[in-house]
């Protein structure tokens, strides 16, 4: 949503402003529009492999969805991992094999369909609970490998948006090439009159204009956006490792889940009273 309310501010304060003094008709030169435009799909296919280009364009549509990471997720998080855990501590670890092996079919998992949806943080839980299931564990060594798997995850996540930002950067350069071509036009062209010979200028101009406009205005928020996206989809990750390492260091459920909640960002963290009393009401 606010992507599109900045498209249309930015339209408005180039082209507007420039409307103001001169014609827009002077700007429009399709040739080329599809040559920055080509150059720049060129410039992306040529620069990443199939995996590389599938990632960035299934990325995409997520930057017109709102964050499903809201307070209301994590208080279900939570609240969910306080359930799993007082299990746990009533009925032992074995108790809760069924659930990690079937988390579709759990009655504990099903309850939480918006966590279901990330099926990356499902397997996550699941393959650390299935550990803590199957016998001992040193807390530390649990810990440096979340941390590598956390970090391996990361980069996969942060992969479509540093290269948007890598196709953001090369777009201005597109768009002199392109310019370059025009002014090369208009070197041939010395014999016209002056007023076609400006004409022909301006048209080269607009490629520089339309190469720097595309890149700093349209394409480099997307790439803003999708690293926001992964910053905010990391912070589960955390969350979820806090809390099963303060489980595994012998704490109980409900100052376990607090380990989660310290650790979210403030505009997501719930408040301790306003998660204990929804912990209580889900009991």
């Amino acid at each position: 949503m606010f992507l599109i309310i900045g498209y249309v501010v930015i339209l408005a304060a180039s082209l507007g402003t420039y409307a103001i003094h001169g014609s827009l008709a002077a700007l429009w030169v399709p040739t080329e529009y599809v040559a920055i435009i080509g150059l720049t799909i060129g410039g992306f296919v040529a620069g990443n492999g199939i995996k590389s280009i599938k990632a960035t364009v299934g990325a995409l549509p997520s930057i017109f969805k709102g964050s499903p990471y809201n307070k209301a997720f994590y208080i279900d998080l939570l609240a969910m991992l306080y359930e799993i855990l007082s299990k746990v501590r009533k009925e032992g670890l074995m108790s809760i094999e069924n659930d990690v092996e079937n988390p579709e079919s759990s009655a504990i998992f099903s309850k939480y369909p918006a966590f279901m949806a990330d099926h990356h943080a499902v397997d996550f839980l699941t393959d650390y609970l299935r550990m803590m299931v199957g016998g001992n564990l040193n807390a530390f060594e649990i810990e440096n490998l979340m941390d590598a798997e956390m970090e391996t995850h990361h980069q996969e996540a942060h992969a479509p948006a540093h290269i948007v930002s890598k196709v953001a950067d090369s777009t201005p350069a597109f768009g002199i090439v392109v310019a370059v071509m025009g002014v090369v036009n208009v070197m041939g062209s010395v014999g016209q009159p002056p007023a076609v010979l400006g004409k022909m200028i301006g048209g080269a101009l607009v490629g520089t204009f339309l190469g720097i406009l595309i890149s700093y205005g349209f394409i480099a928020p997307i790439a803003g956006q999708l690293e926001q996206r992964v910053e905010e989809g990391g912070k589960i990750y955390q969350c979820m490792k806090v809390v099963l390492l303060a489980s595994m260091n012998g704490y109980a459920p409900q100052v376990a889940i607090e380990f989660g909640r310290k650790v979210l960002f403030s505009s997501d963290r719930p408040g301790f009273a306003e998660l204990e009393e929804e912990v209580k009401n889900r009991k």
